[in-house]
C-alpha cells in the first residue's frame, strides 16, 4: 500500500505558495484518513439516516474541485459527476461505488485545478459565482476550498474512529 506523504506547509511562505500548501495538506488528510481500508469499509455510512461516508467525502470533494475550479474559474460547462441535478450531496451517497472510481475521479479533478491554479497570473484573478452573485478572487476560492476540506476532514476523523478505532491529525 502506498503511504500518503502530508507536507507541513511552510511558516514563512508566500501567499500563493502558503495557499496551495495548505490545500495540499488537507488533500492528503483526506487520502491519508481513507488510507489502508477496504470498499466495504470506505462506504460504511456513519449512522442512519445519514449516507454519509469516507467514500462518499471522496466523492464530495470531487464535486467541490470540480465546481470551483473548472466551472467557476476556468468557465467550464460540465454536469455534476454523480447528478442529473446538480446536487453536491448526492455524492454523499456512495454505496454503489468503490475506491477505484471515487479516487480516480477525486485525483483527476484535483490535477485540473492545480493546472488551474498555476496558471492563473495571480491570486487577484476574479470569476464571478452565481450563488453568492458577486465576483470572488482566486484567492477566496482557494481559502474557501481549505475552509471546506478542514471541515470535511473533521467528518472524516470521526468516520475513520467509528471504523477501525484511528485516530489523529
Amino acid at each position: 500500500m502506498e503511504s500518503i506523504e502530508r507536507i507541513t506547509p511552510p511558516l514563512t511562505g508566500d501567499e500563493r505558495e502558503t495557499l496551495r500548501a495548505y490545500l495540499d495538506y488537507h488533500r492528503a488528510t483526506l487520502a491519508w484518513k481513507c488510507q489502508g481500508l477496504s470498499d466495504e469499509q470506505l462506504r460504511r455510512a456513519s449512522m442512519p439516516p445519514s449516507t454519509l461516508s469516507l467514500l462518499g467525502l471522496v466523492r464530495h470533494m470531487a464535486e467541490v474541485e470540480r465546481h470551483w475550479f473548472r466551472r467557476v474559474l476556468n468557465g467550464e460547462e460540465l454536469a455534476h459527476l454523480w447528478s442529473d441535478s446538480h446536487d453536491f450531496q448526492a455524492a454523499y451517497d456512495a454505496s454503489g461505488s468503490d475506491r477505484a472510481e471515487a479516487f480516480t475521479a477525486w485525483e483527476a479533478e484535483v490535477a485540473h485545478s492545480r493546472r488551474i491554479e498555476a496558471a492563473a497570473a495571480s491570486l487577484d484573478v476574479t470569476a464571478y459565482v452565481p450563488r453568492w452573485e458577486k465576483e470572488a478572487s482566486l484567492r477566496m476560492l482557494m481559502l474557501h476550498l481549505i475552509h471546506e476540506y478542514a471541515r470535511h476532514n473533521g467528518h472524516a476523523d470521526f468516520l475513520r474512529e467509528g471504523i477501525d478505532g484511528v485516530t489523529g491529525a
